[in-house]
């Protein structure tokens, strides 16, 4: 794998490497010296177009707990503000010497032109792209369920496990989602069964050839046991106005497709609740739910960083997933650390 631009890029057997590799990550952060000398050298660029804090801190986090030197690059107050191009951007970076660029933009499909466009011969990661991808969050909202939902809140070993057999739903603004697109594709290359749920006005054009089912009833789907329930984001500065015209009102939308107290109780015992955050409580989801036992929302951005440690590994280690065969890592005390299993 040279670079990481879709969740539709990985196959069953690299998205499973990631994750388990995301596991050895996570282990070495339970102790007292976090930092590995893996990537001591290389250097990422976090290039970002959009504002962000979750993925650029998580991002620079886990370059920093390899020993890379990170450069974080914001569109606003540099020359891309006064009218520099992607290109020119990236010739920029080549320049510097980048090894890696993670990327974040408002335009779909940036990270693959900057890819493929010949502008740059390092890695690219891309941090979420319009409303088309954002594979690092599906990899890491895909490492929590099968935590909890297949390893039994961690106690279990799950190398080499998919998600097959589990119900996941996905709810809320489709439309506007990188989030669902990215999650739908993965958690169905990884085997498990996605139930999208939303308005019909919050539904693509086209969904019915996306390997998922799609409900425009929360309630039913609840009724059917999922075993997770990730909740979206109402994404309304993407709409052209308050309400944009997608749901009558606030309080409609809550009614017919947020998680509350009433449907949070209907869940399974063993189901988890997700949500990729920002979170609009009061909205798509209600305090009791988001701060409820079964929410995993800040697991899911402490997973983030073992995932995004992961992935930027096994890109800039020189073993992707398709070749890793278990390479060990030394700490920071020179003790041998197995990470990777291999494909």
């Amino acid at each position: 794998m040279r670079h990481l631009l879709s969740a539709a890029d990985l196959s069953r057997d690299e998205a499973v490497l990631i994750l388990d590799t995301a596991a050895q990550m996570a282990a070495t952060q339970s102790r007292q010296i976090k930092k590995l000398p893996t990537l001591r050298g290389r250097t990422v660029i976090n290039l970002f177009f959009e504002d962000s804090t979750r993925t650029r801190i998580s991002f620079e986090t886990a370059a920093k707990r390899l020993s890379a030197d990170v450069i974080n690059f914001s569109a606003k107050g540099s020359s891309v503000s006064k009218g520099e191009s992607l290109k020119d951007t990236a010739l920029t970076l080549q320049a510097m010497g980048a090894d890696a660029v993670v990327i974040r933009h408002q335009a779909s499909g940036a990270p693959h032109t900057l890819a493929t466009a010949g502008w740059t011969d390092c890695a690219v990661v891309n941090a979420g792209d319009g409303t088309h991808q954002h594979p690092t969050q599906a990899l890491l909202d895909a490492y929590t369920a099968r935590r909890h939902l297949v390893g039994a809140g961690g106690t279990q070993d799950v190398t080499g496990r998919d998600l097959a057999g589990l119900h996941v739903a996905i709810v809320g603004d489709v439309l506007h989602s990188r989030v669902a697109r990215s999650n739908m594709q993965l958690l169905h290359t990884l085997g498990a069964r996605v139930t999208l749920v939303a308005p019909p006005t919050l539904v693509p054009v086209g969904v019915q050839t996306w390997p998922c089912a799609v409900s425009y009833h929360l309630d039913e789907v609840l009724a059917q046991g999922p075993d997770a329930v990730m909740m979206l984001r109402v994404q309304r500065e993407r709409m052209s106005s308050a309400g944009g015209g997608f749901f009558p009102s606030a309080l409609e939308y809550t009614r017919g497709y947020g998680l509350d107290a009433r449907r949070l109780a209907g869940l399974p015992d063993h189901a988890i609740v997700m949500h990729p955050g920002p979170m609009n409580r009061g909205l798509e989801i209600s305090a009791d739910a988001a701060d409820s036992p079964r929410s995993v929302v800040v697991e899911q951005v402490a997973n983030g960083v073992a995932v995004r440690m992961a992935v930027l590994y096994l890109l800039l280690s020189g073993t992707g997933p398709a070749t890793s065969a278990g390479d060990e890592v030394a700490d920071e005390s020179g003790t041998p650390e197995k990470v990777g299993t291999g494909a």
